[in-house]
């Protein structure tokens, strides 16, 4: 039996991931076939389908691929000397990676008709916001924000209020991306800003 070179399938991989990423991109999820991944990628349908069944399985490779660089970030915002003004920084750049804004919202609109798609959504979203959980936890310890604040339902309220940001930019393009990112980080500081100090973290 062939022996599978780990280095390369993980290549070759990333090389479908990616030509996915561009082709989701460009048509959205629905729009990119199969057919037309391969071509991006270079290979036929046959050889990936060795790596992934179906755009389900590419979408979900995409979010824990996306998962696994999260908790690297939130890993060295804990190390920064300010961990939340790192937080707030990393959550108003523009996305990074394979999942890109654009996509995220296309996918989000495609779950609604795909159940497979919605699984994987929420699958993610529980996974992301318990390490925004750990992450908050870690920061109520060094004192850094209110330590009465409840670390799970304090997370969703962030990612909901981080998503709507990005969406409102959609919404109306005129407003300002500095503007908002600066009221985004007013907003968010005083809202984890402990009681005791009196003062934004």
């Amino acid at each position: 039996m062939r022996k599978v070179d780990p280095e390369k399938h993980e290549e070759r991989r990333q090389q479908i991931l990616q030509a996915a990423a561009r082709c989701f991109a460009r048509d959205g999820f629905r729009g990119a076939s199969i057919s037309e991944i391969c071509a991006e990628a270079g290979m036929s349908a046959g050889h990936l389908y060795h790596y992934f069944p179906n755009k389900e399985a590419i979408v979900s490779a995409m979010t824990e691929g996306g998962l696994a660089r999260a908790a690297e970030h939130f890993e060295q915002m804990m190390q920064s000397p300010d961990p939340i003004r790192a937080f707030i920084a990393e959550s108003t750049k523009t996305k990074r990676g394979l999942i890109k804004e654009s996509l995220v919202f296309d996918v989000l609109a495609e779950a609604g008709r795909n159940t497979e798609l919605a699984d994987i959504l929420r699958r993610h979203t529980l996974a992301l916001r318990a390490l925004l959980a750990d992450f908050l936890r870690k920061a109520q310890v060094q004192g850094r924000i209110d330590a009465e604040l409840d670390a799970e339902m304090t997370a969703a309220i962030l990612m909901a209020i981080i998503d709507g940001a990005r969406t409102m930019l959609i919404r109306d393009p005129k407003l300002g991306k500095g503007d908002s990112a600066d009221y985004l980080e007013l907003l968010v500081t005083r809202f984890l800003a402990s009681q005791d100090s009196g003062q934004s973290v």
